[in-house]
């Protein structure tokens, strides 16, 4: 049967008759908008033939039931549907290890900034002007700034209010060679009386 041996507008208007005749069913037993659903349906297949449509839509269903059958009775359809089933598959197992990768990655360059700013700042060392200083490792001590670093070569700094280290050996060294000098004299002394008393001298 073609499309040209069927009276579309009887057809059209008794479907479109008996929708709204449904419709005002549904109205009075679910309520208005289920009748006002009805009545949106019951419309449509009037509005179809006077826009013209209804051609277009005989093709496309033509169309899909000729597809439908040759699907249904020929074997290389059916390949066709297999590869196309198993393109789809691949796509998606492929996108997931992908992701999977990408994420893992991710997380691994993460993982190592850390460790590297971590042992930046251990290992590193502050530049000032009598060269580089190895910054101090955590729970360690802080180093006595008056004490030189080894091998630097520099001497500590003076405390305020300290004397010169020169000076007071001058004076140490000056008192010992004065009560050398004063015990000297009395050892001299005694035995000049020794020699009087003896009647040598």
């Amino acid at each position: 049967m073609s499309f040209e041996q069927i009276a579309w507008l009887p057809l059209c208007a008794g479907l479109t008759g008996v929708g709204l005749l449904l419709s005002f069913l549904a109205m009075r037993r679910r309520g208005v908008l289920a009748g006002l659903r009805g009545v949106a349906w019951s419309l449509l297949p009037l509005a179809a033939y006077l826009t013209g449509a209804l051609p277009t839509l005989w093709r496309i269903g033509t169309a899909i039931v000729g597809f439908v059958t040759g699907v249904a009775l020929n074997p290389t359809v059916w390949a066709g549907v297999a590869l196309a089933g198993l393109s789809a598959v691949l796509f998606v197992v492929t996108g997931a290890v992908r992701g999977r990768r990408l994420r893992a990655s991710g997380s691994g360059q993460a993982a190592e900034a850390p460790a590297g700013g971590a042992g930046a700042a251990g290992g590193g060392a502050v530049r000032g002007s009598s060269g580089t200083r190895p910054l101090p490792r955590p729970g360690a001590a802080p180093a006595d700034p008056a004490r030189p670093a080894a091998g630097s070569g520099t001497q500590p700094m003076a405390r305020p209010g300290a004397k010169p280290a020169g000076k007071q050996t001058g004076k140490q060294t000056g008192k010992q060679t004065g009560k050398q000098a004063a015990s000297s004299d009395d050892d001299f002394s005694e035995i000049e009386d020794i020699l009087k008393r003896r009647g040598i001298g």
